[in-house]
Formats: C-alpha cells, sequence, structure tokens
C-alpha cells in the first residue's frame, strides 16, 4: 500500500472521528475549533486522494469557520473589557438591526412586553415617566430581560428623529448558550449596570431631600396660670 494511499485512509479515519465529536458539542467555540480542523483534514487528504469537489467545499468551509471562531472569541473578549470599564454594549452592534425613528414616535410603553433592546445611534430619545433624556451611544430596554414578569418599567419616546440598533432578547439568548462564558459575563455587565442605575437613583433621592427643607415644627402651646 503506497504512501499516498495511506494518508488518505488515516485522514478520513480522523476526520470522521472529529465529525462525530462535534455532534456532541453543545457550545460554538468547541464547535467552530473541531470544524476548521476537520475542514484542515479534509483538504489534505483531498489533495492526495484528488477528490477536487470536496477540496473546493472544506476549502469555503475552513475561512467561514475561522471567520465565525474569531467573531465568538472577539464577542467575548469585547464583554470582559466592558464589564471592567465603562459598561458599554457597542459588542452587540454587529448583531443588531437598524431602525430609524421619527420625532414624536414611540419606541415601546410602560407595561408592555419587553422583547428586545436598543442601542442609540443618533436623534434624541426620552424616558417618558422619569423625564431622562438618553445621550447617543446609550443602551436602553436590556434590564426587561432579566425582570420576572419582562415588562417595560417606562415609556421611550423619540423626540428628535435619528436611528438605533435593535436585538431581541431571543438573539442574545441564542448567544448566551453557544457560548456560556459570554453568557457569564453579559450577567455580570447586565447586574453592574443595574447597581450603577440604583446608585444614580439613590443619588437623586439623597439631593433632592438636601434641596427640600425639613417643616417648620408647631410651636410649643403657652403656659396656662393657675386661677
Amino acid at each position: 500500500m503506497d504512501s499516498p494511499h495511506i494518508a488518505v485512509q488515516a485522514g478520513t479515519f480522523f476526520a470522521s472521528i472529529f465529525v462525530v465529536a462535534t455532534t456532541t458539542m453543545r457550545t460554538m467555540i468547541p464547535l467552530r475549533v473541531f470544524g476548521i480542523i476537520t475542514n484542515v483534514i479534509l483538504i489534505t487528504t483531498s489533495i492526495f486522494s484528488h477528490a477536487y469537489p470536496t477540496l473546493l467545499l472544506h476549502a469555503v468551509l475552513l475561512p467561514l469557520n475561522g471567520y465565525r471562531l474569531h467573531q465568538m472569541l472577539q464577542l467575548v473578549r469585547d464583554v470582559k473589557k466592558s464589564v471592567n470599564s465603562d459598561l458599554s454594549m457597542e459588542w452587540l452592534k454587529p448583531f443588531m438591526t437598524e431602525r430609524c425613528c421619527e420625532a414624536g414616535e414611540v419606541l415601546f410603553y410602560k407595561d408592555e412586553k419587553a422583547e428586545d433592546m436598543f442601542y442609540i445611534v443618533s436623534g434624541r430619545y426620552r424616558l417618558v415617566e422619569s423625564g431622562i433624556e438618553l445621550p447617543v451611544g446609550a443602551i436602553v430596554g436590556e434590564l426587561g430581560m432579566l425582570s420576572p414578569l419582562n415588562e417595560r418599567t417606562q415609556t421611550l419616546e423619540c423626540i428628535e428623529r435619528g436611528t438605533v440598533l435593535g436585538v431581541s432578547y431571543r438573539q442574545v439568548e441564542e448567544l448566551y448558550v453557544q457560548n456560556p462564558e459570554f453568557g457569564f459575563y453579559f450577567l455580570r455587565l447586565a447586574s453592574a449596570r443595574l447597581f450603577q442605575n440604583i446608585g444614580r437613583l439613590e443619588q437623586r433621592l439623597a439631593e433632592y431631600t438636601v434641596q427640600t427643607p425639613a417643616p417648620a415644627a408647631a410651636p410649643a402651646p403657652a403656659a396656662q396660670g393657675s386661677a
């Protein structure tokens, strides 16, 4: 048996093992790694066996698997960086869809079911009940994903024409399932933003308490002498 034939058989055997192994993978990063290894093995064996259709197929799949692996690793790195810095959620932008908003348009109402979150790209937006205006670059609606009833706590209105990027909770959940490490850091990030919001509310309450004067004490009744 010549060397090329042995190489083909060995390559096919190991490729089969990796293909079977990928069916047991529950997370995306190991799946992509095994997919890349399988692509390389089958490309090599296709060269020896002159199986050019197989060679072409895996030559296309190899850079695709490599890109997806890079994308997921970059996502985890960006989430880690956000947790340790400014709590930004810009790392979600590649998974978001664009939406144009007109002045006076309501993106969501208080108490309605929450199904997605938004990243503000341009324009002006206001949380109606609290009167808070959100700056460009802010994320709004992400905490509804973690609330027990998945309901909006405020109404979001566009007050000046602009653009937002939206991502559904289902997409975020899919990323969570594909990569538990991403899910762990996402929960840390969401928790950090929640505590940050609580801190702001406590600060506003403290400022309001300082600015509001205490009610004056009622004067004591005058003592009456005995007759």
